[in-house]
């Protein structure tokens, strides 16, 4: 079986592509298969969130494309860019995954936490997108635990 231990930020004539959700493309030694059938073992030092657009080196050389699966998710905005961080805080406090853009947040969807943002000013909005986290303070790629507790 091929074997892929490479991944490159950007692609450049991908051989295929695979299309995974963001719990899916969490990986570190799994058997994969490419949208268009091509069966390989990613085989990575530590497990590591494989983002849109990265590229998958297979042994032979040929690169394989990361696509982002869209998600049923929150979009969160604010009212000003301080509203916005506050509202990061209080994910970032809850170790929820989010995507940071420039002008809102991504999540996803969890009628508890909609509703906590709605309470602090927030517009919440359901919405299909792909879904591409920030990485943790522990191990960079990671958002699962980091070794503390907040007893």
């Amino acid at each position: 079986m091929t074997t892929a231990s490479t991944i490159h930020s950007h692609t450049h004539h991908p051989v295929d592509t695979i299309t995974l959700d963001e719990t899916a493309r969490h990986r570190r030694r799994v058997k994969m298969v490419s949208d268009g059938g091509i069966e390989f073992l990613l085989d990575l030092p530590e497990a590591r969130l494989l983002r849109h657009g990265e590229g998958i080196e297979l042994d032979d050389g040929r690169i394989i494309e990361v696509i982002a699966e869209p998600e049923a998710l929150y979009e969160v905005r604010a009212k000003d860019p301080h509203h916005l961080l506050q509202l990061s805080w209080q994910l970032g406090n809850r170790h929820l995954p989010t995507q940071i853009l420039e002008d809102h947040l991504r999540i996803r969807q969890d009628h508890v936490i909609k509703d906590m943002l709605e309470g602090l000013g927030a517009t919440v909005t359901e919405i299909t997108a792909s879904f591409d986290p920030e990485g943790g303070a522990y191990g960079g790629h990671s958002h699962h635990s980091h070794g503390h507790n907040h007893d």
